[in-house]
């Protein structure tokens, strides 16, 4: 049981250091042109409010998980941590990255909202980088974030209340949507007839 411990624990040193490579270089890692061989599956958990396990055990070092997230991958639905020599699975409950803080600017032509992640990277809201919503399991909708390639942050309640303060109705594809504007796109959230019966 030791040995297996150990060898765990080898394994998350040797990604750590491969990962802590990986970020010497500007910007974050291309991932994307990473293609080693899959290592098989590490315990290794983001829980659906962002937190990352290890093990069991909340992962207390901010810098560690921050450095995790720069070489996150997602294929064909599952995740992974990926360096230039290999790659191991980890599981994700929701979605891999929490929108924390937003704040609104005034674009050229339109309104721009910025979004900071858990992991203190800033988003753009703009056609790339879009809102989707989706229906949460208490009722009403839960907005999601795409940050890059596949990855999106949940958008915390109280962000996505501001949200809703700002909203507007458009006509989308001949139906009245509440949704909101930025960075040149409009994202709908629900058919504003049922927006309000429901108020």
């Amino acid at each position: 049981m030791a040995k297996q411990g150990q060898s765990t624990n080898q394994g998350l040193d040797r990604l750590t250091t491969a990962a802590n490579e990986a970020a010497a270089t500007k910007g974050l890692p291309p991932v994307h042109l990473w293609n080693p061989p899959f290592c098989g599956d590490l315990d290794m958990r983001i829980a659906s409010d962002g937190s990352w396990y290890y093990m069991g055990t909340p992962i207390g070092r901010p810098a560690l998980v921050r450095l995790f997230s720069t070489i996150l991958k997602r294929e064909d639905g599952k995740y992974f941590l990926v360096t230039p020599v290999e790659k191991v699975g980890i599981r994700v409950d929701d979605a891999p990255f929490m929108a924390v803080e937003m704040r609104k600017c005034s674009g050229a032509s339109s309104p721009l909202l910025q979004f900071r992640t858990n992991v203190g990277d800033w988003v753009d809201c703009d056609a790339e980088h879009r809102l989707r919503f989706e229906p949460g399991e208490a009722g009403g909708l839960m907005p999601y974030l795409h940050v890059r390639a596949d990855l999106w942050a949940k958008v915390t309640r109280p962000l996505y209340y501001e949200l809703v303060d700002i909203s507007e109705e458009r006509m989308v594809d001949g139906r009245t949507m509440f949704g909101v504007e930025s960075g040149g796109a409009f994202f709908a959230m629900a058919d504003a007839e049922e927006v309000r019966a429901a108020r």
